[in-house]
């Protein structure tokens, strides 16, 4: 099933952030509750990588210009942070916009401004899900 992909590693990171969104409660710049879910991941173990640069390409040729999410945790989940009062579509767009280039099939919208608790949107690209994606 399509939801089921790469669940077990949802529910580490969403772990992880409601640590974060716990200890440090709402409202910070989104850099400081990057930095504070690094140590969360770090501390827990679990593998990730932090504003890694992402090639765009036009009829072949590589573009100067690059995408950075915020992060890739466990080799497979794109992670966009935001500290906004409220998500908006355009924070949507942007996670989909990096899943598509990174041709990485899942993505987290983590959004650490919320006044009353941490609010979080899950994206499935189905068109990225192939047969080595079945976990």
């Amino acid at each position: 099933m399509k939801t089921e992909i790469f669940k077990d590693e949802g529910y580490k990171l969403m772990g992880a952030a409601f640590d974060v969104y716990n200890e440090s409660g709402h409202g910070l710049a989104e850099e400081i509750y990057q930095e504070c879910l690094e140590i969360e991941l770090e501390l827990r173990g679990y593998p990730f990588q932090s504003k890694q640069e992402l090639a765009c390409f036009y009829k072949g040729r590589e573009l100067k210009k690059r995408y950075i999410p915020d992060l890739f945790v466990f080799g497979s989940l794109v992670v966009e942070l935001k500290s906004v009062s409220q998500l908006a579509p355009e924070h949507e767009a942007q996670l989909l916009n990096y899943m598509r280039i990174a041709k990485q099939p899942v993505g987290y919208l983590i959004n650490f401004g919320h006044k009353d608790t941490l609010e979080w949107k899950r994206f499935i690209l189905s068109e990225l899900i192939t047969g080595s994606f079945n976990r």
